[in-house]
């Protein structure tokens, strides 16, 4: 199993849903994050307590979305690729848009039924 961890911009935030649900992801947490990469920042109009004082600055840290899913190891690679495709061809020409980290997971278990492994990673079926 691995653990993706997704770093967008949060407008891209429905195309990745998109693509975990085609590949029937079990589950996915997301939530807004700041921080600094390798992209570069452009300048902002300068803000004190909700007033601009006319003046930019360029920020150190941006806004992005940070989602997280646990997959099967048979999987990670076509998620990989269709993000990096659909993403790719929505923004062509343009920076960075964002960057996925890939961690092995040992084991998963779900409290309530005691599972483990890979068996609960899938969603399951209303009746």
């Amino acid at each position: 199993m691995k653990e993706i961890s997704i770093y967008i911009a949060t407008d891209d935030l429905a195309r990745v849903t998109e693509i975990l649900k085609k590949h029937k992801v079990g589950g996915m947490a997301f939530y807004e994050v700041t921080g600094a990469g390798r992209k570069k920042l452009e300048a902002v109009p300068e803000m004190v307590r909700a007033y601009t004082t006319g003046r930019t600055i360029i920020p150190e840290h941006a806004k992005r979305t940070k989602v997280e899913t646990i997959v099967s190891d048979s999987i990670v690679n076509q998620i990989l690729d269709d993000i990096s495709s659909r993403l790719g061809q929505h923004h062509a020409g343009k920076e960075v848009r964002g960057m996925i980290f890939v961690k092995d997971v040992s084991d998963a278990y779900e409290i309530e039924t005691k599972q483990r492994g890979e068996a609960v990673l899938t969603k399951l079926n209303k009746e």
